[in-house]
């Protein structure tokens, strides 16, 4: 994705939200892969942080249009929190909150998640949760969609990025160094759980546009796909609790 079209995205979001929200808009945060300048063409998104003095049906209403025309942009709806929200959502969603804390871009506001005690109680769990919902799902789409190969490729593309992101955490919970970049996660994954990668390296190289479509087995990198992330599921399953 160009950056100056992504500047402007940003800047007509934020004008936006600016509009509906007057003084309640307390933060507008940029997280994720937008954050880190890994966005690549249509495969990447936008995550944004909404922070309001509070969230009752009236935001809601205020935020239909926007969310909707944001959306059809092809990135998913901002999260909209009150403050008191942020302050005590930290325990339940450490995986968020660790990704937000460290590699954020602050786009009005204050940051809310300055000094944020992330409690990791239930950080492995969420993340073992996270990955066997994840690979059920998309286990569940695959079904429908095995006979068409542009659209089996579609669905691994599409859920590359969030398996990577859910396998830097694995990394993380695991005590070794948790890169960024999704090559490097990959890597990090072959050393540490000793899952193969190759699947999972082909694929964002697709995401990427360094390999074409026309030259993969979709069938058999699906297979591969699938070993790959139920040897992740299981490294994780076996970490202390």
């Amino acid at each position: 994705m160009d950056q100056m079209l992504t500047d402007k995205t940003l800047n007509q979001l934020l004008e936006r939200l600016r509009s509906a929200y007057g003084k309640d808009l307390r933060s507008v945060i940029l997280y994720g892969s937008g954050a880190t300048g890994d966005l690549h063409g249509a495969f990447s998104d936008l995550n944004i942080l909404t922070v309001l003095e509070k969230v009752t049906p009236k935001e809601l209403e205020e935020s239909e249009a926007i969310f909707k025309w944001w959306r059809e942009k092809g990135n998913p709806a901002p999260l909209l929190m009150s403050v008191a929200e942020v302050q005590r959502s930290a325990d339940c969603f450490p995986i968020e909150f660790h990704d937000i804390s460290e590699r954020k871009q602050v786009l009005h506001g204050d940051d809310p998640t300055a000094g944020l005690v992330i409690r990791d109680d239930f950080y492995r769990a969420q993340v073992e949760h996270e990955l066997r919902a994840k690979l059920l799902r998309l286990r569940q789409k695959a079904a429908g969609v095995l006979r068409d190969k542009d659209l089996l490729l579609r669905l691994m593309c599409d859920s590359a990025a969030t398996f990577c992101v859910l396998g830097r955490h694995a990394l993380r919970l695991a005590g070794h160094s948790a890169p960024w970049s999704k090559s490097a996660i990959v890597a990090a994954l072959q050393e540490r759980f000793g899952v193969g990668g190759q699947a999972l390296d082909m694929l964002i190289k697709l995401r990427e546009g360094n390999a074409r479509p026309r030259d993969v087995k979709a069938g058999e990198l699906f297979a591969k796909y699938l070993g790959e992330l139920t040897t992740l599921v299981d490294a994780v399953d076996s970490l202390e609790r």
